[in-house]
């Protein structure tokens, strides 16, 4: 299934609704239930985010404000796959709220209402990835409670379950209000029905609904009257007609009528996943290449839905420059402590592409996590709202960088070998293992995707990284090949792009979780054989991985041979084109005007692009270009730098997925017979 575009989700505001609420400017409404309306919002640096607020009937009620803040400690505990993480709160404010990522795509409710059922390996997708997102709940001991249609958002980079509004531990220690049925009719298991028990297993029966609604396009229990719906729910079988063979099985499993028969949420995720890389399999043909072996790369590459383009998020905001190397997220993280009154902050980036699984600043094709592992930083504001529908930011919400040693003033962290330069031993390399904890698998993919998304740009994307951790040795390893014939230039583009995305991912781990993460260093190698490796680079996350944020970037040789590859990328085609014709143009225009005899560019100059550091580079190789003289040489460099900020501005502000802000220039240089840098800079944005 493909489409081209659907609408978005976002909705005019309406009379009464707060212009901003905490720190985010509000443009619309996503929606609006029992519990609160949820606003679509802008943080200062223009992420888009979903802003719940609370009904001020409910909060004026002292029970629920308590059931309010039990439940948003427990949500701040959940993080994983096909999941959208909560960015902050205020539950002790007049009108309490929370704010989330906000996830781009249709409800599963809208997209079967426009587009049919899922199918094929988008269906088994859908199957794995919801499961997956429970399974991450109940493991940290929470209970969703509230899994249906209008809770799943199918988004470009996959499904998404959200709205933790009613989630309660599994231990059934949170408050909850005696005789009120939570859930939506047709998606409650027969025993909340009779009893109110509401355990993970409750949110597998609403899983397998789900899963075979999405499948069907109907509900697997019939619709009607709520009571009608509940005594099919707890006295009929399902009508699974029209299910594929292959899920009648775990969703069978999924909707038995006793709870203890039921397939638990790791269970699932992991016959879907299989069953996912079947239809793979089937669909690439038996000679085909094996499919990736993580989960998340099946469900990925099998995903087929659009890209979101919603005109109501087109409204003017802040300009956002691409900052350093590994630039800093911008976040307050406090601790959810119960009548703190102030804004907890769990969770935010500013970054466009290393943002959150959920943020519509990726592309289709590149879903990012961004840095998965977002820095924290504490900070305290004072309750309450102003008058009227206005909501005050309640916490100053400038942007911090991650410090160059991200261990900085960290008494005992679990990263022990900070400054230790012996660099890994390929026995090291020998003897790692791959990922094995969730926040192993979480930097993986994070490294994984980032790197994918730069060696694309360049075609390269043949070149599959391969994460594996020695906790001994305190070291991650990323390795390539083998390739053969490959040319070294091409290897030197794999080592700059894994030491970035892995300098970057170790560093904010480091800073996030000090006191258990303990890989800080990391190594770069390229398998020749099953057991041996030639090593490309190493560093540590905690010596060097920030290292423009004290001056102006300045390109250099390693950048320009990765420019020079040619890019298959059709964006970065055109405006490389276009660039050069406006640099030769303007060029050519003004030095006919004002010298007798006037250097002229022609067909030696050439524009090129470095994904690795986001850097546009021009250079000439016409040796009778004769750029010698300072004067010559600053001419150029403003010529260059006018036209190519102008372009790479253009398509900044046009082209969510436009990463180039940086620019350098190179000159022939007949008496080295080499290339000599003259100039180059950020683009103001």
């Amino acid at each position: 299934m493909s489409i081209a575009r659907v609408e978005g989700r976002v909705q005019p505001a309406r009379s009464g609704d707060p212009k901003r609420v905490g720190p985010y400017r509000i443009i619309g409404r996503l929606g609006s239930g029992g519990m609160g309306t949820v606003h679509a919002g802008l943080d200062p640096a223009g992420l888009r985010v979903a802003v719940k607020v609370i009904h001020p009937a409910q909060a004026e009620e002292h029970e629920f404000r308590a059931r309010f803040r039990r439940e948003v400690q427990l949500s701040s505990r959940v993080h994983g796959p096909c999941l959208i993480p909560l960015l902050a709160t205020e539950p002790d404010a007049e009108t309490p709220w929370l704010a989330t990522a906000y996830a781009p795509g249709l409800t599963l409710d809208q997209h079967l209402a426009a587009h049919g059922a899922l199918t094929g390996a988008t269906l088994y997708a859908f199957a794995t990835g919801t499961a997956q997102a429970l399974a991450a709940i109940h493991s940290t001991g929470v209970v969703h409670r509230d899994v249906k249609p209008q809770n799943v958002i199918l988004t470009p980079a996959g499904p998404r379950v959200l709205d933790f509004g009613i989630a309660h531990a599994a231990d059934g220690t949170s408050v909850t209000r005696t005789g009120v049925m939570t859930g939506t009719p047709g998606w409650i298991s027969p025993e909340h029905y009779r009893t109110g028990t509401a355990g993970p297993e409750g949110d597998m029966f609403a899983w397998g609904t789900l899963v075979a609604y999405a499948a069907t396009g109907r509900p697997p229990f019939g619709t009607g009257a709520p009571d009608v719906v509940a005594y099919r729910v707890m006295s009929e079988e399902p009508d699974l007609d029209g299910l594929p063979d292959e899920l009648r099985e775990p969703l069978t499993k999924a909707l038995a009528k006793n709870p203890a028969e039921r397939i638990s949420a790791d269970a699932a995720a992991e016959e879907c996943a299989r069953l996912l890389a079947g239809q793979a399999t089937q669909v690439l043909g038996a000679a085909a290449e094996p499919e990736p072996t993580q989960i998340s790369d099946r469900l990925t590459t099998a995903w087929n839905l659009p890209s979101v383009e919603d005109p109501a998020w087109s409204l003017p905001t802040p300009p956002r420059r691409k900052r350093a190397l590994i630039t800093a997220a911008a976040v307050t993280a406090i601790a959810v402590t119960a009548g703190s009154g102030g804004i907890v902050a769990l969770y935010n980036s500013d970054d466009r592409t290393d943002v959150t699984l959920t943020s519509d600043r990726t592309t289709p094709s590149t879903p990012s996590t961004e840095i998965s592992a977002p820095i924290g930083a504490s900070g305290t504001t004072a309750s309450g709202t102003p008058a009227e529908t206005t909501f005050a930011p309640a916490v100053d919400p400038r942007t911090i960088r991650i410090p160059k040693d991200p261990l900085a003033g960290v008494a005992n962290p679990a990263y022990t070998r900070a400054g230790d330069e012996t660099q890994p031993h390929p026995d090291d390399w020998r003897a790692s293992t791959t990922a094995s904890s969730p926040e192993e698998r979480d930097a993986e993919k994070t490294i994984r995707d980032r790197m994918t998304s730069m060696l694309a740009t360049k075609d390269m994307d043949f070149m599959k990284p391969t994460i594996t951790f020695n906790q001994r040795a305190q070291t991650m390893m990323v390795t390539g090949g083998p390739v053969p014939q490959l040319p070294e230039n091409y290897q030197e583009v794999f080592r700059r792009a894994g030491e970035m995305a892995a300098c970057s991912a170790l560093a904010h781990r480091l800073k996030n979780d000090p006191a258990t993460w303990s890989y800080g260093r990391f190594a770069i190698y390229w398998k020749t054989s099953d057991l041996d490796a030639t090593a490309l680079g190493y560093g540590e996350a905690t010596d060097g991985c920030i290292s423009e944020i004290a001056g102006e970037w300045h390109g250099d040789e390693s950048g320009m041979a990765t420019a020079e590859i040619p890019s298959s990328d059709k964006p970065e085609i055109r405006v490389a084109d276009a660039t050069v014709k406006a640099i030769v143009a303007t060029w050519n225009t003004n030095t006919t005007e004002t010298k007798d005899d006037p250097i002229t560019l022609n067909d030696g100059i050439s524009l090129g692009f470095d994904p690795v550091e986001h850097a546009a580079y021009v250079w000439t190789d016409d040796p009778n270009s004769r750029f010698t003289s300072h004067a010559s040489q600053s001419n150029l460099r403003g010529t260059v730098e006018e036209a190519i900020c102008r372009k790479l501005t253009l398509e900044f502000h046009s082209n969510k997925s436009w990463e180039y802000t940086r620019w350098s220039v190179a000159v022939y240089d007949a008496y080295t017979d080499s290339r000599q840098f003259i100039g180059s800079g950020t683009c103001t944005l």
